[in-house]
Parts: structure tokens; sequence; C-alpha cells
């Protein structure tokens, strides 16, 4: 009995050896857990603190405070939930802080718990601005249970992002920024926070994802990752191996509140670059372009003569702004920034956002079915980055209604009287569309009467008969898609329509 357990024992050891060998250098190791994370954890853990804010809230008729505005994630909301159940069980009744009248009760102050870490022995600590956003006191509590009264450096609601300051008797324990884009999916981390108050906790997991756009704000980047994460851990760090911080824990996706294994931090990478902003100016310094863009789809690619879709399109450009005095035209692709590939939507703006301000870029542009290269120096992003593109074309003449063949469209010059039909701004310009097929592919894509055609296949037009001259041009060079620049009531957009075969005497739609 004893040999044969032995025997089945070796066979099990020669059956790993072997499955080991086969596989690729390094890979056996990378599989491997740690031992354990005590020793990492207990250096870290000194340097990871909590963050305690509060946030004075009138209360209203009733006896009960006023609901504050909480940023998504916030832990705000739980602990105002908590709050109410306690000392107002019953929901909206009366209660003894209403006054006669139903006037407003006494003043309250509700309290939200996150996490920071600290990164300059001096008392530079890091947290999530959604964590003390709108309060009006701060207190930071190191592992060793010392409170301080902390200051606010600076904060950026675009990356949540904020710099708090306090007065240490002694040297705080600081931590390092890591490399970010050295971590790859399936790599160890490990998670330190404050989750539901309960202090220095860690947790460990992997990197499960990196890119993540989350929709949370213009720069998404997140890693995401599996180590539990739970409200209170937010501003806390996510650690590399090395006990570098790569991350700052920020938001987690869950249907009932708690870790499903499903969280996301800001890239150490970009931290680092709105952390120094913050300590010097006291608020983030961007570059900026001035153009407003789109994803280049397909059919986008196919109409302008682009063998597949890549980059995104310029769909506005701000007048005076550092695109427009590079001569970047609307209905340009911008492929290339600063010699970086741009893949996504979201990639340019914070490739654009993270470049020092000053900088001569060059930047390739697929335009007139060729690559062109421009050069642009990158300004400082304006308080208000929301003003129009400018874009200027000379005043069409008066016109009636004219059917576009192939397109399922009925357009009109813009006189008084359209005008004053759809509503339109008195400076503008372009043709305005009057009808649109009810089964048309214009109608599938969004197309409404109303809604201006300012350029065609990159083209300004003035007339319906600028319009036929460009869809006739593109039927000459075999393209299956027209491209049409339009201003809606959501603001400019690029929208691809197939050419159908040209009707000749056919009526037009409607």
């Amino acid at each position: 009995m004893i040999n044969a357990s032995l025997r089945r024992l070796r066979v099990l050891a020669f059956a790993a050896l072997l499955a080991a060998s086969l596989l690729p250098p390094g890979v056996a190791g990378a599989r491997e857990a740690p031992a354990s994370f005590a020793d990492l954890a207990a250096d870290l853990l000194p340097g990871v603190v909590n963050v305690a804010s509060s946030q004075t809230v009138q209360a209203r008729a009733g006896g009960l405070p006023e609901m504050p505005v909480f940023p998504p994630g916030s832990p705000f909301e739980q602990f105002f939930h908590d709050f109410m159940e306690k000392n107002h069980p019953g929901g909206q009744g009366g209660g003894p802080d209403e006054g006669p009248g139903g006037e407003k009760g006494p003043v309250r102050k509700m309290q939200s718990l996150g996490s920071g870490f600290v990164i300059d022995s001096s008392g530079i600590i890091v947290t999530n601005n959604h964590v003390i956003d709108g309060a009006d006191e701060i207190t930071v509590t190191l592992q060793d249970g010392t409170s301080m009264k902390a200051k606010l450096v600076g904060r950026d609601d675009r990356t949540d992002i904020a710099v708090l300051q306090v007065k240490p008797e002694k040297p705080l324990h600081a931590l390092s920024f890591g490399d970010s884009s050295a971590m790859r999916v399936g790599d160890w981390v490990l998670a330190i926070g404050n989750p539901f108050g309960l202090g220095g906790t860690v947790t460990a997991g992997i990197v499960s994802a990196r890119g993540r756009d989350i929709r949370q704000g213009p720069y998404d980047d997140f890693i995401q990752t599996d180590a539990p994460i739970n409200r209170g851990n937010s501003g806390g760090p996510l650690f590399n191996m090395n006990g570098e911080v790569i991350g700052i824990n920020t938001a987690i996706y869950s249907p009932s509140g708690g870790s499903i294994g499903i969280g996301f931090a800001i890239p150490s990478n970009m931290a680092k670059t709105v952390v120094a902003q913050l300590l010097k100016y006291g608020k983030p310094r961007r570059g900026w372009l001035g153009v407003r863009i789109q994803q280049v789809t397909p059919d986008i690619a196919e109409s302008l003569g682009l063998k597949e879709p890549r980059g995104v399109m310029v769909a506005g450009v701000t007048e005076g702004g550092p695109a427009d005095k590079a001569q970047i035209k609307n209905g340009d692709i911008i492929l290339k920034f600063n010699n970086q590939d741009v893949k996504e939507l979201h990639n340019l703006p914070r490739m654009v956002a993270e470049t020092a301000i000053g900088t001569e870029v060059p930047i390739l542009l697929w335009r007139d079915g060729k690559e062109e290269t421009v050069s642009a120096r990158v300004a400082e992003m304006p308080e208000d980055d929301s003003k129009p593109a400018a874009l200027t074309t000379p005043t069409p003449p008066a016109d009636q209604p004219v059917a576009i063949s192939g397109l399922g469209l009925k357009v009109a010059p813009i006189g008084p009287e359209m005008r004053d039909k759809f509503q339109l701004n008195p400076d503008q310009k372009g043709v305005v569309i009057t009808d649109v097929g009810q089964d048309s592919a214009a109608a599938e894509r969004g197309i409404r009467p109303g809604d201006v055609i300012m350029q065609v296949q990159q083209e300004d037009v003035n007339s319906a008969a600028d319009i036929e001259a460009r869809v006739a041009k593109a039927r000459k060079q075999n393209r299956k898609m027209v491209l049409l620049l339009i201003q809606s009531q959501e603001g400019l957009r690029w929208v691809p329509l197939p050419l159908a075969a040209a009707s000749h005497g056919k009526p037009a739609p409607g």
C-alpha cells in the first residue's frame, strides 16, 4: 500500500515537472502567488491615512436634513442614509426640529470617510477629490491614531484628484509613485484603505484590465483590478509588488454597493502629473489643442479613402486656438499626435492634456486622400472650453427646397423664412435640411429637418447645387459613402451616408 502511494506521488511529481518544462520561460514563475504579503503590508501601512471630512447641511422642515449633492461613488451617500435611518426612523414624519410654519430646522454636519496616502514626509497627502468635495473641515488620521487638521492645497474634478497638507510633529512615512505603464494584466497588486470606516485594511488581487474608459471624464484611463475595494477605499493607494503606488483607488462597479471584484484606479503616471501641478499652481494646467473630435467609423473611413478606420476626425476648430493657428481644418483626421498613434477617441484629449504647455508637436493628418504633417504649439486649456468652434461660409442666396438625389433629403439655403421656421441662429451658415425621407439612411442616422449641412466631403456648401456637385464628384470616384458635416441642436458631427443610385425626375421625399 505504501509502495503504491509512493509510486503515485512520483508519477504526479514527474507530470508536474513535465508540464512546467513545456511552458514558455518565465510563465511558471509568473503564476506563483507570493508566499505572504505581510512584510510588504507592514512597510506600506504607515504611509496610508484615513481622510474624514465634514460638510454643513441645512435641515428641512420636519427635522430631516437637506440631501447634499454627491458625486458618483461618494461615501457621503451611504453615511447620509445611515444617519437618516438612525436619527429619523419612520421617514418624512414631523420631528422635534420642525419650527412653526414648517420652516427649516437647525444646521447639521454630515461626515464622509475616505482614504489617502503620504507622498512627502513633510505632510503632503493625495486623495480623491470626491472624498473632500464640498467639505468645510478635513481631518487626517495616521495608522498610529494621530489626527491632524488638513488644508486643501489643490483639487481637480476632471481626474478626481486632490492634494492635502498637514503639519505633523515629526516626519511622516512617505510612499513613492511607480510606473503604471509597466503594469501588465495579471500582475499582482495590493490595495490599502479605509473601507466603511474600519481603518487600515489590506486586500490583494491582480490587474484585471488597463485603459478602461468608464465615462467618468474626458481623461479616463483606469486600471481595473479585482482586489476588493469598497466604500471608503476611495483615495487610497494601489501598489505593485515593489511597494510603489501605481494607482489611486477611485471607483467600483457594484449593483449592491459592495465589492464584486471590479474596481478602478487612476494610473500613477496620470496622477503624478496632476499632483505636481496642484502643488505648484494650486490647480491643474493642461495642454489644449482647440479641436472637437469624433470617432472615425468604417463608413467615414471609406468615404475619405482610408483603408481602415483609425485616428479621430476633427468636427470643429476653435478660432484662434493652437489647431487653428496650425491650419488644422474641420474634416481632417488626426492619425498621430507628437509621434504617438491616436487609436481611440479618448486617446487624443489625454495626450494633449499631458503635453507641456508651449511644446511644439508634429501632428500627422489624413487630408484630401493623403497623409500630411503640420506643427502645432500646445497652449493652456482655458477655463471654459465650451465655446463652439468657428466655421465660416459665405451667405447663400435665397431659394426653394430642392431634393438631393440619392440621399433622401430636401434642402434649402438659409434665408429669413428658414431661420424663423427652424429657429436657426442669426449667423448660421450652410444649407438647411427641410425634409428627410421616412425610411432613408439619413433618417436612420438621426438627421432631422432643421439640421444644417455645413460641408460635404470636407468642402463648404452654400446651396443645393454645391451639395449635388460634391455628391456627383464622390460618385465619379466610386465612393460608396458621402460625408456630411451636420450642425444640429446637439452640436457639430460628421455623418456618412450611403450613395444610392441617382434618380432622374423622381419625386422628392415627403
